[in-house]
């Protein structure tokens, strides 16, 4: 059985929505696309619009609303999300945003644009935060997610395994870094460009934790080339990177991918958000994880005869293997 109950029929959220207490008049709802565990829609008050945010708790991804709309307030606060309206269970309107969702290929265009926006939410939100919070760690929510698939049988033990392994290697790969507070789902869907700034919402992943992950997510997602990472970097620590930082960084972006393909093979047994793909999703980011391994072992000298030294380049190679093993239609 599902862990999260399937979401009300589109219908009876634009009912819902529609007899919130916090509108002037009669309303009108246009399903706003593009959400993969939301349902939202673009509401139209008199001359006013906004955007109501629908769903529930979800458990299987470590998502707790009230805590997401205490990370949305502060957000807020610090001047980089857009305002609250409305908060009740199950439902949050903020006021819209005219302007762009930036694409992939903007994240890379914008590099000077965003990184002010990560120092803000690194450096602001947080004393702008009230009540419980989240705490992120990548690594932690691999295991969680390999232990999950492997239980439900949807994917071989072997390969959830692996998954779990290469969370391991990877988080050994990690440096000392201050604790800061993330937003931790830097797709390019949840960038808003209005012309003059750019802003940040869904904040259902927010938490304590450090910035390599938002940085190495914001250049996965990006498909960032080495001179745009190295921008990255830059910018953000003011100064140049080290090689155990780059390593660090190297290594959270193959654990932001495979973060993010678990995540949509766990949704597709959990969530049914309208016009998600996870299966597409999941195989895009997959390949995306494979691609960011192999730059990885590239990009710091693991070669063929160093590889068995190399717990990372291990659990590429069992990768391979269990590939070829498919392929020959062995289990």
């Amino acid at each position: 059985m599902p862990i999260v109950a399937r979401p009300a029929k589109v219908s009876l959220l634009e009912a819902r929505v529609a007899a919130l207490p916090c509108w002037r008049g009669k309303v009108t709802l246009e399903p706003l696309p593009g959400g993969l565990s939301n349902t939202s829609f673009i509401v139209r008050d008199g001359g006013a619009r906004y955007v109501a945010r629908c769903g529930d708790d979800i458990p299987v991804h470590h998502v707790c609303r009230s805590r997401e709309l205490a990370a949305s307030i502060a957000a807020h606060a610090a001047g980089i999300a857009p305002g609250l309206v409305h908060a009740e269970a199950g439902v949050m309107v903020f006021r819209h945003v005219e302007g762009r969702t930036l694409a992939e290929s903007d994240l890379r265009t914008n590099i000077n644009r965003i990184l002010p926006v990560l120092a803000t939410c690194h450096r602001e939100v947080a004393r702008r935060l009230v009540g419980p919070a989240n705490m992120f760690w990548v690594f932690h929510v691999i295991r969680g997610y390999a232990r999950l698939l492997a239980d439900s049988r949807r994917r071989r033990r072997s390969e959830c395994l692996r998954y779990a392994a290469l969370a391991d290697a990877l988080e050994a790969q990690q440096v000392p870094l201050p604790v800061v507070f993330g937003h931790h789902d830097l797709l390019p869907g949840n960038f808003l460009d209005d012309g003059k700034r750019i802003w940040l919402i869904d904040w259902e992943y927010a938490g304590f934790g450090t910035a390599m992950f938002d940085l190495a997510n914001l250049a996965a997602n990006g498909r960032f080339s080495a001179s745009e990472a190295k921008e990255l970097m830059a910018g953000y620590f003011q100064h140049d990177e080290t090689d155990a930082l780059r390593r660090a960084f190297d290594a959270m972006k193959v654990a932001s991918s495979l973060r993010e393909a678990l995540w949509a093979m766990v949704s597709a047994q959990h969530l049914d958000a309208p016009g998600a793909d996870y299966r597409k999703h999941a195989a895009d980011h997959l390949e995306r994880t494979e691609m960011a391994l192999t730059q990885f072992l590239a990009a710091h000298g693991v070669t063929a005869s160093t590889r068995a030294n190399c717990p990372v380049a291990a659990c590429l190679a069992s990768g391979h293997a269990r590939r070829r093993k498919s392929r020959n239609g062995v289990s």
